[in-house]
């Protein structure tokens, strides 16, 4: 648990900064880490904080409460009841990591536009309104995992969150100058691609971690995982084969990411040849948004962070639902849970329940958030400062080749 909560750090950062740069162009892509390595500082920061304490604290239905401010309370010999195979601080720890990457995905649907003293000032209270009300919901006893609804990994609390939370901003801001009449390329790819190896690779410990522990269950969770990822990006692929005569780098390497989303909640759940078939739905249907949906409604998601997240999360969540089998999920007395093709319709609909629960809840509280922080910083950057790059304009540095 110890290298599943390295692994997850890993994801934010250099994997998410490294990520994200390579797609934006060049005059931004300082400034694009930058906010990748300022999520893993702050959210970390606000997480010993309160953030912990409010989510796994507490027996509350909907929020926890402020027994663990600052891990206070938490011993050398202190469990969790949410944890119960680890000590709570690093139960603590290795959820902080999934704080952080919720919020440092959300900024990739506004790059290039979004002040850094917004997005600072947003993440943190975007974290307290919209993620720490949802993990606890779903894993820390709130009235979500009450009711039966199932997220291994963050279907809802991660991916909904961070998806949904990027359409909100992206519509709210508006466009980036020079979208859809203007070359905006990606800078450089081969930033993307090493990035996206890193997510690969850290999403092991994202998924087999959430395990709690090193048998069966993470092994079954990091091979669907993988096949996934594989199928995703085989499927992304292939689709821009046939409708554009040629695979591209960045095609690859979202489905790949595609497929990773999509698996995240069902993974501990499911048998490795539904991690496959989950992973080729997600190709399919994410490229398709990415491809069509998103240009016939003309919205700027600047990386595709509702397409490929969002999509993909609620999708997950969805097939968690149909594909569940109960021999993958039982534990001790507690039998597991099954999917539609186990007979279970019942745990579909709690499935149904969990995504419009969570993207009403993200939808209201993102644009609260957004509100506040246009009235106290504004949350773009001038014309000229957009033109003149985030890096330079922001920051007063930039990339010399």
């Amino acid at each position: 648990m110890i290298a599943a909560t390295a692994l997850v750090l890993m994801m934010t950062v250099p994997g998410l900064a490294l990520f994200y740069a390579g797609m934006v162009r060049k005059k931004n892509v300082l400034a694009t880490m930058a906010q990748s390595f300022a999520a893993t500082a702050l959210i970390s920061v606000l997480w010993c904080a309160a953030g912990y304490s409010l989510a796994f604290s507490g027996s509350g239905p909907w929020l926890g409460d402020l027994g663990r401010v600052f891990f206070q309370g938490i011993g050398i010999d202190t469990i969790s009841p949410f944890a119960k195979t680890i000590p709570e601080l690093l139960f603590a720890a290795y959820q902080m990591t999934f704080a952080v990457i919720t919020c440092a995905l959300v900024a990739g649907a506004v790059a290039d536009r979004l002040k850094f003293s917004a997005f600072l000032l947003f993440s943190a209270i975007w974290l307290f309104i919209v993620y720490v009300p949802s993990a606890h919901w779903v894993w820390g006893g709130g009235f979500l995992g009450e009711m039966g609804v199932v997220d291994f990994a963050g279907g809802t609390v991660v991916h909904i969150n961070a998806g949904v939370a990027g359409l909100v901003a992206a519509l709210m801001m508006g466009s980036r100058q020079g979208y859809g009449r203007e070359n905006l390329a990606p800078f450089d790819l081969t930033l993307a691609l090493i990035g996206t190896g890193l997510l690969w690779v850290g999403w092991f410990g994202f998924n087999g971690g959430s395990a709690l522990s090193a048998g069966s269950r993470a092994v079954f969770a990091i091979v669907a995982t993988h096949l996934a990822a594989s199928a995703g990006a085989m499927v992304w692929s292939a689709l821009e084969w046939i409708e554009r005569g040629r695979p591209s780098v960045l095609g690859v390497i979202s489905g790949a990411v595609a497929g990773l989303g999509t698996i995240t909640p069902a993974s501990g759940f499911v048998l490795p040849w539904h991690g496959l078939v989950i992973g080729a739905i997600a190709g399919a249907v994410c490229y398709y948004f990415c491809t069509r949906v998103k240009v016939a409604l003309k919205y700027d998601d600047s990386l595709d962070v509702f397409g490929v997240h969002g999509v993909g999360g609620i999708l997950g969540t969805l097939l968690a639902g149909v594909f569940a089998t109960a021999s993958i999920s039982v534990s001790g007395s507690e039998p597991g849970v099954s999917g539609l093709i186990e007979g279970s319709s019942r745990q579909l609909l709690l499935q149904a329940a969990g995504v419009v629960i969570t993207v009403l809840w993200c939808v209201a509280g993102t644009w609260i958030s957004l509100k506040l922080v246009d009235l106290i910083t504004g949350l773009r950057v001038t014309k000229d400062d957009e033109r003149a790059g985030l890096d330079l304009s922001l920051h007063g540095e930039a990339i010399h080749q």
